[in-house]
């Protein structure tokens, strides 16, 4: 079987030239070594698509030795050569990726007089680009612009005096943030909602405005409305904001991620910054101006909680995206950022953080598991305890395994969340409820006084030394009913909750980002390499079912953390068909979780051939990406996958668990069936539009029934049940 170099998505970061290959030889191209720097979902497919283009019709696979880490490609067949395209280099006839645009929709009317309020001191350019790109891309009717000038000395007010549309407040001095925005609001029509803008701020969506006042429109109780800021060099800065009650530091929800088309929803949030918030006049009137306590800084996050405080909420408009060059103001003119934030912060701490601490939570919770390691159950773990947060559970964290444990290895302390960081700091309530999320062969290291243990398994059915320390916890929660059954069948007398998993709707839906390759259907499977994942089976049927000459290709994202285990070799070994179809294999390759929607909506039909899934997120994830899913008719994912939302694969039967996984030692799990899998491939890629319609009803129903936050509320429900 053909292979073609590993590491696709660390070649271009490299800065690979070129390759030759040749028949029944291995030629070693002269490469620069590839880095391990973590790769963009984009770059990945972009480094995909290169591959399809340039071997047209043809098996190909790709592998790396992980001790030299060179390029190499390898192909059986005729002699090719081809030259990698150069990183540097224009692309040519590349697939046009999808871009990240709003919904088509009707043009919103107009629904009252806006005036918009922008600070300006000093910053000349900005100010003149703000303006500029306000006045030619907005297309709401009836609006005003006011400029409050904070005596600058640039030639801004000069300026400003020639635009007969602007309504120029002049001040002799700074006055600050707060008040010159407030010097605007008294002084404009009282009757006119307010948006406050910054002079930093670019707009280049035309219908801005009507959007952002629509969501304010949307119901009476809505007050404040943010949007989405984008950076200059296109990452998102902004989709709403909150405040950890641990550092009293306001963080910002998707700060510094790229812009895949996250957070375009209409969402509740704790906050938004003030470079743009429309303000309602309604909630102006309940509220009052802004808090003058405050010269700069914290007055965002002040008014959106004294706006909650009146009974308004504060609501992130997912169909604005506007661009912010951030904090340009105390840059241009030389301030020290850090004596004003710690100032702002002190006013607002001896405001706020007593009430808050009084009223964000409403219980506590201690959390035994891992939170930042590359596993599943540390990255759905990272989901429960955000989610849990926004649910009004006060989490503490403990990290159930090291040293004694059966995962000795130590966990590193930051996360890069600043939420998450602070979860390990909290005392924890020895008589409380803690939870043990993790390898029940671990519960016996969490304490508490009310103990639950949280796990899942594979097979059809779990080890003794898990059932014994089961059934030394107060309860067992599984996230599907596969597992309730396999626990109550394994000996099990404690009772068991089903508390299912989820997804977030903000990175996994259909309109996130992808680049699909416009000629050729892309079958896409994400797993690590194993016996558990049948990838032989997987293999088999896709390269005997199609031809090297059909516009079909399969991808294979894996990951194989067994040093062990040679991928590249077990593959040579399954004799694949030579003029099978084509395979590309990503092994290794490590992209931000946040981008694996991109990854997803890259492709057109995710295929799970697993033979056990204690849950089964690709799949879940994928169909609220919109994909159509083949999946193996067994386990946990019988849950949440039926002939309605996805292709179910058959079982042919039930054989022994042999993997090297000392859990599954005497347990069966199921074989996939590699005709029946064969089948679901073709009618998939023979009938897109069908797949296409029955991804779109997946994506609804994993969005209705299967988030995070419904996840954290399950376990809310039982936490109330209990006492807690």
């Amino acid at each position: 079987m053909p292979k073609l170099m590993s590491r696709l998505g660390r070649w271009l970061a490299a800065g690979g030239k070129r390759a030759a290959v040749r028949t029944g030889a291995r030629t070693v191209a002269p490469v620069h070594p590839i880095s391990d720097a973590t790769l963009s979902a984009s770059c990945l497919i972009k480094r995909v698509h290169a591959v399809v283009e340039m071997t047209g019709h043809g098996p190909v696979m790709s592998a790396l030795p992980q001790e030299t880490r060179p390029l190499y490609d390898v192909l059986w067949g005729g002699l090719r050569e081809f030259a990698l395209p150069d990183p540097g280099a224009p692309a040519t006839e590349a697939p046009v990726r999808e871009r990240v645009s709003p919904e088509p929709r009707e043009p919103l009317p107009a629904l009252r007089k806006v005036v918009i309020v922008i600070l300006t001191w000093n910053g000349l350019e900005l100010t003149r680009r703000c303006l500029d790109t306000l006045r030619r891309n907005t297309t709401h009717p009836d609006y005003e612009v006011w400029v409050v000038d904070n005596a600058s000395s640039d030639g801004t007010v000069e300026y400003l005096r020639t635009l007969s549309w602007v309504h120029l407040i002049e001040n002799d001095r700074n006055l600050g943030f707060v008040r010159g925005n407030n010097q605007a609001i008294a002084a404009c029509d009282g009757a006119a909602d307010i948006v406050l803008l910054n002079n930093d701020i670019e707009v280049h969506q035309s219908d801005w405005l009507e959007r952002l006042q629509h969501t304010a429109w949307s119901a009476a109780d809505v007050g404040v409305v943010g949007c989405r800021l984008r950076r200059p060099d296109g990452r998102l800065q902004h989709a709403g904001s909150y405040m950890p009650l641990d550092s009293l530091w306001g963080q910002q929800v998707a700060a510094h991620e790229e812009d895949i088309g996250q957070y375009t929803r209409d969402r509740e949030v704790e906050g938004v910054v003030f470079a743009c918030a429309y303000l309602k006049r309604e909630m102006i009137g309940s509220v009052g101006p802004l808090d003058e306590r405050y010269f700069a800084y914290f007055e965002d996050s002040d008014y959106c909680l004294s706006a909650r405080a009146a009974g308004f909420r504060t609501v992130c408009c997912g169909s604005v995206t506007l661009d912010h060059h951030e904090n340009s103001s105390t840059r241009v003119n030389g301030v020290a950022h850090r004596p004003l934030f710690l100032r702002s912060q002190a006013a607002f701490r001896e405001k706020w953080e007593r009430r808050l601490r009084d009223t964000r939570y409403t219980r506590r919770l201690g959390w035994h598991s891992t939170i930042n390691l590359p596993t599943g159950y540390s990255i759905s773990s990272r989901e429960l305890v955000l989610a849990l947060d926004r649910a009004g559970v006060e989490v503490g964290y403990r990290f159930l395994y090291g040293p004694g444990s059966t995962q000795p290895a130590t966990e590193p302390e930051q996360t890069g969340l600043d939420l998450l960081n602070h979860v390990r700091d909290r005392p924890l309530d020895p008589n409380g409820v803690h939870v043990a999320y993790g390898q029940a062969d671990a519960f016996h290291r969490a304490g508490g006084g009310y103990r639950i243990g949280y796990t899942m398994l594979e097979t059809d059915g779990v080890p003794r030394a898990w059932v014994e320390q089961a059934n030394r916890m107060d309860e067992i929660w599984v996230p599907s009913t596969f597992n309730v059954g396999t626990m109550r069948e394994s000996g099990v007398v404690r009772p068991i909750h089903c508390v299912p998993l989820g997804i977030d709707p903000n990175y996994f839906h259909p309109r996130i980002a992808g680049s699909r390759h416009g000629g050729v259907f892309t079958f896409l499977s994400v797993f690590e390499w194993g016996e558990r994942k049948a990838p032989e089976v997987l293999l088999r049927a896709f390269t005997d079912e199609f031809r090297a000459r059909e516009d079909v290709v399969l991808l294979l994202k894996v990951v194989n953390r067994d040093g062990d285990v040679d991928v590249r070799e077990q593959i040579a070994h399954l004799g694949l068909a030579r003029d099978g179809g084509r395979v590309l294999l990503s092994l290794n390759d490590v992209i931000p979780t946040y981008q694996l929607g991109s990854l997803y909506r890259s492709a057109d039909c995710l295929v799970l051939a697993s033979r056990g899934e204690g849950w089964g997120m690709p799949a879940l994830e994928a169909m609220a990406c919109g994909l159509p899913v083949i999946a193996t008719r067994w386990s946990a994912m019988t849950d949440f996958i039926d002939e309605s939302v996805a292709y179910p694969l058959d079982v042919e039967r039930m054989v022994p668990a042999v993997a090297k996984c000392p859990y599954y030692k005497g347990f069966s799990w199921a074989e996939p069936s590699y005709e029946h899998l064969r089948h679901q491939m073709r009618h998939v890629f023979e009938h897109p539009d069908e797949a296409r319609g029955r991804g779109t009803r997946a994506s609804e129903v994993a969005h209705a029934r299967w988030t995070w936050d419904q996840a954290a509320q399950r376990i809310v429900q039982r936490l109330t049940e209990i006492g807690s």
